[in-house]
């Protein structure tokens, strides 16, 4: 589990060092895990894994229990949000307006 948790970690590690060298509009862990995505592929290809048993592996456990942990992340951003009722309550009709179009937009533009 450590390996898999160092995986992770350097995919990480390299995507924000080459977005950092490079300067992209990209943050690096999205990057990281465009890498990660591709040496997947790679071992696969190589058929050094299958993608029906990664679940198994213990890449595919760590990666799962960070995704069933996934929900506590958004714990201090609801404080946040309870913290600022005030300006929500002066900009709630703009802020809701923009959610509306933002999610409409981007489902027109993911169908």
């Amino acid at each position: 589990m450590l390996r898999a948790l160092a995986v992770l970690l350097t995919c990480q590690l390299v995507g924000e060092a080459i977005t950092r060298s490079l300067e992209l509009p990209l943050p690096g862990p999205v990057l990281g895990l465009l890498i990660m995505v591709a040496i997947l592929f790679a071992a696969e290809r190589w058929r050094l894994v299958d993608s029906a048993t990664i679940d198994e592996t213990s890449l595919g456990k760590v990666s799962n229990g960070l995704i069933a942990t996934l929900g506590i992340l958004f714990v201090p951003a609801g404080v946040g949000v309870i913290q600022e009722l005030d300006l929500i309550g002066k900009y709630g009709a703009p802020l809701a307006a923009a959610l509306l179009v933002s999610t409409v937009l981007t489902l027109v533009v993911t169908v």
